[in-house]
């Protein structure tokens, strides 16, 4: 079983930059997709940025392609991924979930959300314009 805490949101004016981090502990060995999605006030959660962590494969959402990065960090018995949020738009704001599930080498890795068994507790963050 896989724990996740995501860290680093915040507040921060239209233009500007946030980095997120969600540090897996637990049986992290072997494949995951790993994924990062959103939740508006009054919205429904969204997908944001999937990373395989075997061959670091990623895959973005149309809204977010271009300003938002997905990273992560596996080296040794550690697992963290990040997601590196640049020209922040009002429309960003939400609560950020990481999310993980265990995957095949075979398997691309998208931001749909059913297909996700673990998830973190969030992280909220404010984009003011």
């Amino acid at each position: 079983q896989v724990q996740l805490v995501e860290s680093g949101g915040g507040s921060v004016q239209a233009g500007g930059s946030l980095r997120l981090s969600c540090a897996a502990s637990g049986n992290v060995g072997g494949n995951y997709c790993m994924g990062w999605f959103r939740q508006a006030p009054g919205k429904e959660r969204e997908g944001v940025a999937a990373i395989k962590t075997d061959s670091g494969a990623t895959n973005y959402a149309d809204s977010v392609k271009g300003r938002f990065t997905v990273s992560q960090d596996n080296a040794k018995s550690t697992l963290t991924m990040y997601l590196e949020m640049n020209s922040l738009k009002p429309e960003d704001t939400g609560i950020y979930y990481c999310a993980a599930v265990r995957a095949s080498w075979w398997y691309s890795c998208t931001t749909r959300i059913s297909t996700y068994n673990t998830w973190g507790q969030g992280t909220q963050v404010t984009v003011s314009s």
